[in-house]
């Protein structure tokens, strides 16, 4: 009986270590490194968490009309090693992200690579695309 109790235990650990595992994901997986994204917008929300961050922009188009759009970054600890200090990006500021697409283009969803902001500050907070070099 305690063999079996071990045994389910042990198979109740894995799962839940292996539950963040599966949440992560691989870049080419999602994201297509051959589509560059440029947008222009406002920061309407900013999740600083591991494994990745993320940024969303309401981003205006010549019409009026209002999309939302999602950047994956990197981690905090690697966003800090970038230069970005506690209130760098704050929700109202205008700014211009460069990155890829995500392999569903049905989405407005991207990685993220570099983060501009209005005063011409440029923060690298992401991998970098198949871009030729010297592109950011």
């Amino acid at each position: 009986m305690a063999r079996k109790t071990i045994g389910v235990l042990a198979a109740a650990l894995g799962l839940l270590v292996a539950g963040p595992a599966r949440a992560h994901h691989s870049f080419p997986a999602v994201f297509d490194a051959d589509k560059p994204v440029t947008v222009q917008g406002v920061i309407t929300e900013i999740k600083l968490a591991n494994p990745h961050s993320w940024f969303y922009i309401d981003v205006t188009d010549a019409n009026g009309k209002v999309a939302r759009w999602g950047f994956e970054g990197a981690t905090p600890t690697s966003l800090i090693r970038s230069g970005v200090k506690p209130g760098t990006f704050k929700v109202g500021d205008k700014v211009t992200i460069k990155g890829v697409h995500a392999r569903d283009t049905s989405v407005n969803i991207g990685a993220a690579r570099e983060i501009i902001l209005a005063d011409g500050r440029s923060f690298i907070v992401g991998p970098k695309g198949n871009e030729p070099d010297g592109a950011y």
